[in-house]
């Protein structure tokens, strides 16, 4: 790849981070993650992150295209992001009441965490604002591979593993391998 290459792509990668920087509205963020990937931070919660965290890799899949996604919508809403912790592109997680993710967890690409229904199910209430929530919990060196989603009231234990397009609706005990949709315990790690 020739220099002007790659000032091309450097000047890209970097407007696009910046972009995001700038439409991020959330006021309540506290430590700074290693951001490689855009990250929009909005919402009027509390957003923390660890030491060490990083947010994108840019040779994934949706480097170019996506962008990373934290909301705290409430003003009591909250993330928690511990130490250690690998993100990569396309994430998205949403927050009504409190979401926390421990230690050394990995996140691969296209996972969505939320803990809220976004909508009640009955018609004449769907538009009320106030969905159905549960705090989720992802536990200390935990892996999630790509394409995961993981739903209100979810409890993901210590050690774990998350295959590839699973759709977490039920808490999974520690030291496991789960997946599937809905994500069931394969076998014990």
């Amino acid at each position: 790849m020739s220099i002007i290459d790659r000032i091309k792509i450097f000047c890209f990668v970097t407007f696009r981070i910046k972009k995001y920087q700038w439409l991020s509205d959330c006021k309540r963020v506290s430590g700074l993650p290693n951001s490689y990937h855009p990250l929009l931070l909005t919402g009027k919660g509390k957003i923390t992150f660890g030491n060490n965290v990083q947010i994108g890799v840019s040779t994934s899949p949706n480097y170019y295209s996506h962008y990373t996604y934290f909301e705290a919508r409430e003003e009591y809403s909250e993330i928690i992001i511990g130490n250690n912790v690998a993100i990569n592109n396309a994430f998205s997680v949403v927050a009504f009441s409190k979401i926390t993710i421990g230690d050394h967890v990995l996140i691969g690409v296209n996972c969505s965490i939320i803990d809220n229904d976004g909508h009640h199910l009955a018609f004449d209430k769907r538009n009320s604002g106030n969905p159905k929530t549960d705090e989720v919990h992802i536990h200390e060196n935990v892996f999630l591979g790509s394409n995961v989603s993981i739903l209100k009231g979810v409890t993901i234990g210590k050690n774990s593993v998350i295959g590839y397009g699973s759709v977490v609706t039920k808490s999974i005990p520690e030291n496991v391998i789960a997946a599937g949709n809905p994500a069931v315990v394969i076998r014990n790690l």
